[in-house]
């Protein structure tokens, strides 16, 4: 929930977005969690933030909206990560024709890196009946080159899912300057 926004003399707070019941959380915390870009925000600018999410997560998860290329995935993956200050990895779960079902931001760690477990990813792809998923991080460096790590995780999480028969279509590498597919530089 976004934090009351303090009351002036004459003027009302700004409201905070609400969820509708059995809609996910935002990507990842609060709009206004400490460590976030949008930290920075005021009150009114980071409600606006979390009401654009909400509407683009809705409007990616409409029928016939499919996350069948890097063009279409890439940019969406850009705007849940690329703003945080540590790294973070997330995942989209998409369904059998590649609609999007849900984007979790699973793992938080330090400026260079994040532990990430493959049995929670494994118990979230469950959970949400996917598919297929799209694997993402962030690099708040701005280098968008996967590490060797990078890749030998992308084959790890392959493994795993391929043995409940969610398939990994794409790993993104996501910072403030764009973002990179690990399936177009043939690494998935």
């Amino acid at each position: 929930m976004t934090a009351p926004a303090l009351a002036t003399p004459g003027k009302r707070p700004a409201p905070r977005p609400r969820l509708k019941a059995g809609e996910p959380l935002p990507a990842y915390g609060t709009p206004d969690s400490v460590g976030s870009f949008r930290a920075g925000l005021r009150a009114r600018e980071r409600a606006t933030v979390a009401r654009a999410l909400e509407i683009l997560g809705r409007y990616m998860r409409q029928p016939g909206t499919l996350f069948d290329g890097p063009d279409k995935v890439g940019p969406y993956l850009q705007l849940q990560l690329a703003g945080e200050p540590c790294e973070c990895f997330g995942v989209l779960y998409l369904d059998s024709q590649h609609a999007a079902l849900a984007f979790e931001t699973m793992f938080r760690g330090t400026l260079a890196q994040a532990s990430v477990y493959p049995r929670e990813v494994v118990l979230a792809a469950l959970r949400h009946d996917a598919a297929a998923v799209i694997l993402a991080h962030n690099h708040p460096s701005g280098n968008l080159a996967p590490s060797r790590a990078d890749t030998a995780l992308t084959q790890t999480l392959k493994t795993a899912l391929a043995l409940i028969d969610v398939r990994v279509l794409d790993h993104f590498i996501v910072s403030g300057a764009g973002a990179l597919s690990m399936a177009e530089k043939g690494l998935v």
